[in-house]
């Protein structure tokens, strides 16, 4: 798949997780500045929703949108991750009153975006992580993926409720 940003090409560093297979752990801050892995959430149905920064639009209006949604599915988790800095992450919430997703940082853990294929490699945000969302089941396999084409747009809500609504 090709990316875009602003409709110009971006390359990203990695392959982009697939469906059936098992996801590849991880370590990242909490806001706290507190280390979690995917360990941590080992119960739970994860809807992981990857974004550049909770500083642009599109990206925090999915941060408020799962938000929202996030309580509706029994025994399942929202994760939103981003490279933002934990500080910025807790800024936001507090300030949006975001309480239902776990937000963290992959500021200290470049291996992320590559082992996830969501690094971006060039574009004027380079080092910063694409737009995805993955939902995981709690064996930790992939049940959904989507890598949005174009960066800038926002992902298919409707399609990623529905596949929590399947697996919750």
């Amino acid at each position: 798949m090709q990316l875009t940003f602003k409709n110009e090409p971006v390359q990203i560093n990695g392959h982009f997780v697939e469906v059936g297979k098992t996801i590849a752990g991880f370590t990242l801050a909490d806001t706290k500045l507190d280390d979690k892995t995917l360990d941590d959430f080992k119960e739970n149905l994860l809807l992981i929703n990857i974004f550049p920064s909770v500083d642009t639009s599109v990206c925090s209006d999915s941060v408020r949108l799962f938000n929202l949604k996030a309580g509706a599915f029994k025994d399942s988790r929202v994760l939103c991750i981003s490279k933002d800095l934990p500080f910025a992450q807790a800024r936001f919430c507090g300030a949006e009153n975001i309480k239902n997703v776990e937000m963290l940082s992959a500021f200290r853990s470049p291996e992320f975006g590559k082992s996830y294929g969501v690094e971006i490699a060039s574009s004027p945000i380079k080092g910063l992580l694409a737009r995805a969302v993955i939902i995981v089941n709690s064996a930790r396999q992939v049940v959904y993926a989507q890598l949005v084409s174009e960066i800038t747009e926002k992902p298919d809500y409707d399609r990623c409720l529905d596949a929590m609504s399947t697996y919750a």
